[in-house]
């Protein structure tokens, strides 16, 4: 076991031997921490939290009280195998939140990347990949094999299918049952959630220029308001005029590498 000498753990913690405690790290009143968690520099547990497994928690991520990180996955078919959970950095885990490991036949590996809030009660299940800067909001459920984009957003009480994709910049409004992969930058809502439109908001909060944005627009329509061909001739023609780079290219990309998912589209 190694705890810094900066590290501040409360007399009614329990940190297991074998842990790694880094530099000015902060453990809360009946906090659990095991014997395989690592906690970087100045990482804040707070009461009653729960870190278990081969977990990996990056500097100054902040978890709230009764959070529960690194249990076993909620797949029958998990037999006990080693498997990680590795949170990035600067990471706001509120109250309640639970994060899975990986599985053996999901590659063993959940993740969660930098800058990134989970609100009150989010869930992330095994083997999801979650950029960073994505906010999940209240009660947002990933299942397992998720992908998540940078800047992606969660909208409260959304429940995403297992091995769906959401791209980056995306948005997913609130009590959406998603099924579908969800495009880069595209806004989608309902149960089971359609694509309702781009997620202009969210780019011009980000600071996408007017021309990235027309170029986007235009593709879009190109792809999803054509009624010749498919899907995927559409995407694939559209790629064919855009240069590499851009969001309009992101999108069109997303669409061609396909997933084990279709796609969330428009209702009409």
């Amino acid at each position: 076991m190694t705890i810094a000498e900066t590290a501040q753990i409360h007399p009614s913690a329990l940190v297991e031997l074998g842990a790694t405690i880094g530099e000015k790290v902060q453990i809360g009143a009946f906090s659990i921490i095991g014997p395989e968690v690592t906690l970087d520099a100045g990482v804040r547990i707070g009461p009653h939290v729960v870190v278990t497994g081969q977990t990996h928690i990056g500097a100054e991520t902040e978890v709230y009280p009764f959070a529960a990180l690194g249990t076993a996955p909620q797949d029958l078919k998990f037999k006990g195998e080693k498997t990680r959970l590795e949170i990035g950095q600067r990471v706001q885990i509120r109250e309640n939140v639970t994060m899975n490991p990986g599985t053996e036949g999901g590659g063993g590996l959940t993740r969660v990347g930098d800058n990134c809030l989970f609100m009150v009660g989010a869930h992330v299940a095994h083997d999801c990949m979650i950029g960073s800067n994505v906010i999940a909001a209240n009660n947002a459920t990933l299942a397992g094999h998720v992908e998540v984009g940078d800047f992606a957003v969660l909208g409260g009480m959304s429940g995403i299918h297992q091995f769906v994709r959401i791209g980056a910049h995306a948005m997913v409004g609130g009590m959406s049952g998603v099924e579908r992969d969800v495009i880069p930058y595209g806004s989608v809502i309902g149960n089971r959630a359609y694509l309702a439109s781009l997620n202009m908001v969210g780019m011009k909060r980000r600071g996408f220029d007017r021309p990235q944005i027309h170029a986007l627009r235009a593709a879009y329509r190109a792809v999803f308001d054509d009624p010749e061909g498919t899907l995927h001739e559409r995407a694939g023609a559209v790629a064919a005029t855009l240069e590499e780079g851009g969001a309009a290219r992101e999108m069109v990309d997303f669409i061609l590498a396909g997933g084990s998912r279709r796609f969330c589209v428009p209702e009409h």
